[in-house]
C-alpha cells in the first residue's frame, strides 16, 4: 500500500503534568527532524503543562495546542489530536509520550521506514525487537510490558514483538481507513487496539529497535486498571478470532455438485 515519501509529519504528544519535560522535549525533537509539527493534547494539566505549551506555541509556529477540560485517559486523548491531524494535510502521524520515556532520536528511523514503495504503513518502535532495549525501568514493568506483549501474541496470533509501545508513525491513510470512532480502550490496550485494527485491515506493519528510557521527572500514569482492561479486552479478541477460525473450518465448501465436509 506504501508508496513514495513520508511526506509532512505531525507528532501528537498527550500530556498531563509533564510541564517540566514538555519544553526539552521539543527542543530534542526538533533538532532531529527540524520539519515535524507538534500538536500537544492536554487534559486540563494542574501543573501548568497545557500553559506553558501555548507559550511554546506562540514562539513556534510548529506547535500547535488542543486543550481538554479533564484527563480521559491515552487512548481518549490521541483519538481527539487524530481527529484534528484529519482535518490538515500532513501524511504522517506519529505517536509520542511526553515523559521523555520515546527519544526523539529515535523518530528519523521510524519515519525512514515509511518510506519507498515497500515502506511500511504503520511504524511500531520497539524494545524488544534486536537492537531495542529497556533503560532504568523496575523489574516489575519490564515483566508486566514482556508478560502483556507475550500474551498479545498468543490470544491474537501476530507476530509483532512490542504491540503495546506508544511510539508509532502512521500513514495518513491507515488513520482515515480506521474506524476510529469504535475505539474504546484505553492505555496500554489503545496501542495494542490500533495495531490489531491495522493488521485486520491488511495494512503493513513493522517495527524498528528504539531505546526506552524510564521517565526522570514526573510520575508514571500506568494503574492496575489500565492492566486490568488490556487483560479483558486481548482475551475477549482473542476469544472472538478463535471463534471465527472454529467457524470457518466448520462451514462447507460449495464445488458446484459436490459439497465437501
Amino acid at each position: 500500500m506504501a508508496e513514495g515519501p513520508a511526506g509532512s509529519v505531525l507528532v501528537v504528544i498527550p500530556t498531563y503534568n509533564e510541564r517540566d519535560n514538555l519544553e526539552p522535549l521539543l527542543a530534542r525533537m526538533h533538532a532531529v527532524v527540524p520539519d515535524a509539527d507538534v500538536l500537544v493534547v492536554d487534559d486540563g494539566s494542574p501543573d501548568g503543562t497545557g500553559e506553558l505549551a501555548d507559550k511554546l506555541a506562540a514562539d513556534d509556529s510548529r506547535v500547535r495546542v488542543l486543550h481538554r477540560t479533564a484527563k480521559e485517559g491515552l487512548g481518549a486523548a490521541y483519538l481527539a489530536g487524530f481527529a484534528v491531524a484529519l482535518q490538515g494535510e500532513h501524511r504522517v502521524i506519529v505517536e509520542m509520550d511526553a515523559d521523555g520515556s520515546h527519544a526523539p532520536e529515535d523518530l528519523p528511523t521510524l519515519l525512514a521506514a515509511l518510506e519507498g514503495p515497500d515502506g511500511a504503513d504503520v511504524v511500531l518502535g520497539s524494545r524488544y525487537v534486536p537492537g531495542g532495549k529497556v533503560v532504568n525501568w523496575p523489574a516489575y514493568r519490564n515483566w508486566i510490558s514482556r508478560t502483556g506483549n507475550l500474551y498479545s501474541r498468543l490470544a491474537l496470533g501476530v507476530r509483532i514483538r512490542d504491540i503495546t509501545g506508544g511510539f508509532r508513525a502512521f500513514r495518513r491513510e491507515v488513520l482515515e481507513t480506521l474506524t476510529l470512532h469504535e475505539v474504546e480502550s484505553q492505555g496500554y490496550c489503545f496501542q495494542i487496539d490500533l495495531a490489531w485494527r491495522a493488521l485486520q485491515s491488511g495494512f503493513r506493519v513493522v517495527e524498528v529497535p528504539i531505546t526506552f528510557t524510564e521517565r526522570e521527572r514526573g510520575s508514571s500514569k500506568m494503574s492496575n486498571a489500565i492492566v486490568a482492561e488490556a487483560l479483558w479486552k486481548v482475551t475477549q479478541w482473542g476469544v472472538e478470532r478463535r471463534w471465527r477460525q472454529l467457524r470457518r473450518r466448520a462451514t462447507p465448501v460449495d464445488t458446484g455438485n459436490y459439497t465437501r465436509r
